[in-house]
């Protein structure tokens, strides 16, 4: 994906540029949101995998807050429609779930700055967003889950140590060693 200046939304505008345009104005609006989900995936994979909607936890408290992110969307083109935020001209909706902003047990969340636009997008890292993934496969039985945190990690440079170490304490060994034979497996083939 080209991360040069992409301004506005279009029919022809991929996730990744949705979720990233979205990212620089809540930042320009004095929101800070960071990316999660599958948005953060199809990044990582140069769109290998597309979702429906970017996901975005809030870490900003203030009085008005619904209102800003209200009019930071509208900059864009985006109504609320009850708990989502849509746009005529793509088919991608944007998403707030509840925070705070975690992996399993861990509120540690550090995400990366990444310029867009002449702005700055926040996100999580290749590897927490290996471990986002991760999470669901663990805790939900998730596969696509699984499928979406190898991809990631044949794409970027994600600390397993690190993942290792969050799946022991997750108690999820055997999940993340599952996950690691996974991954070994399509790094044969490539």
């Amino acid at each position: 994906m080209d991360r040069k200046t992409v301004v506005s939304i279009s029919a022809d505008s991929s996730l990744a540029e949705v979720a990233l345009i979205v990212a620089a104005a809540l930042t320009r609006h004095g929101i800070r949101a960071v990316l999660t989900g599958g948005a953060c995936v199809s990044i990582y994979t140069d769109g290998a995998y597309i979702s429906r909607d970017a996901d975005f936890v809030i870490q900003t408290v203030a009085a008005g807050l619904q209102q800003k992110v209200d009019g930071a969307l509208a900059t864009l083109g985006f109504v609320r429609n009850n708990d989502r935020y849509v746009h005529k001209l793509t088919p991608f909706y944007v998403e707030f779930p509840p925070g705070p902003l975690s992996i399993g047990d861990d509120l540690d969340i550090r995400p990366v700055e990444l310029r867009v636009g002449g702005g700055t997008a926040l996100l999580l890292s290749p590897t927490d967003c290996c471990r986002d993934r991760l999470a669901a496969f663990y805790f939900w039985d998730d596969r696509q889950s699984l499928e979406r945190a190898v991809d990631v990690a044949l794409h970027r440079d994600v600390n397993l140590r690190v993942i290792k170490a969050w799946s022991i304490a997750e108690r999820r060994r055997k999940k993340y060693e599952e996950f690691l034979r996974e991954l070994r497996s399509k790094q044969a083939t490539r």
